[in-house]
């Protein structure tokens, strides 16, 4: 049998400022060549359970621990945070976080130099170690200089250079356009055969995180295992849907078309999957008695950009390369595209962050280029990517009303607006904590929120629902759908897959500068030319309409997308 790494018996956790326990339980066995998969909504437990694992409790958390946790045979007592730190090495999800040097190699060898190993040692595990994640030709870059995938490269180096056992990962597609995204799955699954050291993946993107084979998906709920399983037990069953946890869109159609799913069908993933004649012939009956969705009325032109150039410093690579683009009054549109496309600029010189060095926009037919930063914000609010670059107060309810009390709103509405706005957002319960008392992905509620608060015309949104679980990715989406439906122009900047099609009409795909494409979400993920220059992924919808013998796979998506939002949600 395989030595065990990590091993929890019976183990519950309270933190000290907390009234009851976060972890009731738990029985938990990682071994060394294991890849295991945790998910589950936000608050079951999860990050406490990767804080115990990496030794942040209980030497930078305290609380009360009860059972038994064992890391390579000994306790977290006996090992000490550096001693735990030889065994289990943490990828954030917040790569940025995470840095220590100037340069990638600097920062690779951090942990080399603080065990005082020799320089001709030192550089050629620093060498080595940057080959095995494919950063060895910018160890002379700064990390700031990488995209988001090289910085997650960085990151994993930095940890494995000194050989752990167990690596751990916190949500590493987060944060990452979906070719990176399925790089880094790739990444993670080739360095665990190489290095034959465990894996444990914290993952709200279940469809994408099984892009490779793992060993076994624990599912998490209420501070308790609920499932311990392999991905084709866990995705035969209800289970996820029934805690918040999205299953593969390609298992929602095939349950939609009547097809019962179970493990000898290897449902893990589009490409494993045995689908037999009778399940196709259900695929294609179900398509074919779908009507198809109605083209939407065209409204007004709202925002409009005319040849956009935008770069950060003369003589610098153009961040905008003669961007031209109409948002129409109360759509709801997805940008999309790779790392450093020019998404976030494009947002930022609307929004007058930043300002072009050439073209015009204009809001309603007026020229936008005279109006200030905060007059801009009266009609268009800006939901930014990090929110810790929005944040500025230190309680969660003022942070909310910041933007109402700077335009002398009367207290009085002050409360009723920022409740409502907590309340759509899940954060009422917490309305008087500190910020610094929440996750990455309650911070960004509390963003989103400090926006709606103010009701402007057009609402642009940086990865509305990164670190979000599929239950608050749903408030937090049908609350914007309805305020689309009242008439808000709703844009977001996103490199979820499935979130375009879910509730974008149109997709507008930026590459290097450029909008390359600006067509109907289903026409973009079926299109492999602007797929591949936007790094983006073919939706595995398309996949299984093309395995079951439907030639239309672009109208299949649309038909599904179109029987998600009229049938399935009411």
């Amino acid at each position: 049998m395989s030595e065990e790494i990590i091993r929890f018996e019976h183990f519950g956790f309270q933190y000290n400022a907390q009234s009851s326990p976060t972890l009731f339980d738990i029985n938990l066995t990682v071994r060394r060549g294991e890849k295991v998969l945790i998910a589950g909504p936000s608050g079951c437990g999860k990050s406490t359970l990767a804080h115990c694992i990496n030794g942040l409790i209980p030497f930078s958390y305290r609380g009360e621990r009860t059972g038994s946790l064992t890391i390579a045979g000994k306790t977290a007592d006996a090992l000490g945070l550096f001693g735990i730190s030889r065994h289990v090495g943490t990828v954030l999800q917040d790569s940025d976080g995470q840095f220590i040097g100037l340069t990638v190699a600097e920062d690779i060898a951090f942990a080399l130099e603080n065990d005082c190993v020799a320089d001709p040692e030192l550089h050629e595990r620093v060498k080595r170690t940057a080959g095995l994640v494919g950063i060895d030709t910018h160890l002379a870059h700064a990390p700031e200089d990488l995209s988001g995938g090289q910085k997650q490269r960085v990151a994993l180096a930095g940890v494995m250079v000194e050989d752990v056992d167990l690596l751990l990962f916190d949500e590493p597609l987060a944060n990452l356009d979906p070719a990176t995204g399925k790089a880094a799955i790739e990444l993670i699954d080739d360095l665990q055969r190489q290095t034959g050291a465990a894996v444990v993946i914290i993952e709200h993107r279940l469809e994408d995180a099984l892009h490779r084979d793992v060993d076994r998906v624990v599912l998490m709920g209420g501070g308790r295992i609920l499932a311990d399983m392999p991905p084709d037990e866990l995705l035969s069953g209800a289970l996820l849907t029934e805690n918040g946890i999205r299953e593969p869109l390609y298992i929602t159609a095939l349950r939609y078309a009547g097809v019962e799913i179970t493990p000898d069908m290897a449902p893990r993933s589009i490409e494993a999957m045995r689908l037999d004649e009778d399940a196709k012939r259900k695929v294609r009956d179900w398509f074919q008695a779908l009507p198809e969705s109605a083209p939407m009325e065209e409204q007004s032109a709202q925002l409009e950009a005319e040849g956009l150039r935008f770069s950060y410093a003369p003589g610098e690579r153009e961040a905008l390369k003669g961007v031209s683009l109409t948002l129409r009054r109360g759509e709801l549109a997805a940008i999309v595209g790779t790392n450093g496309a020019g998404k976030s600029t494009f947002s930022k010189v609307v929004c007058g962050f930043e300002i072009q060095q050439a073209g015009t926009l204009r809001l309603d037919g007026a020229d936008l280029n005279g109006l200030s930063i905060k007059e801009r914000a009266d009609h268009i609010g800006y939901v930014m990517q990090n929110p810790n670059q929005m944040i500025s107060q230190v309680m969660i309810f003022d942070e909310v009303a910041l933007g109402l009390r700077t335009r002398n709103v009367p207290e009085d509405e002050i409360r009723e607006r920022v409740q409502e706005a907590l309340q759509i957002c899940g954060l009422w319960p917490f309305r008087n904590w500190p910020v610094s008392a929440l996750s990455f992905g309650q911070k960004k509620r509390v963003t989103i929120a400090s926006i709606l608060v103010l009701k402007p015309e057009i609402i642009i949104l940086d990865e509305p629902t990164a670190g979000q679980d599929y239950r608050h990715y749903t408030e937090i989406m049908e609350f914007l759908l309805s305020l689309n439906r009242r008439g808000y122009t709703i844009v977001m900047i996103t490199h979820d897959m499935h979130l375009m099609l879910e509730y974008a009409r149109r997709a507008l795909v930026f590459s290097g500068g450029r909008l390359i494409a600006d067509a109907p979400c289903a026409e973009v993920l079926t299109d492999p030319e602007v797929i591949a220059r936007a790094s983006l992924k073919e939706t595995s919808l398309y996949a299984l309409a093309l395995r079951c013998g439907i030639s239309d796979g672009r109208g299949f998506v649309r038909r599904f997308i179109a029987y998600e939002r009229e049938v399935a949600r009411a």
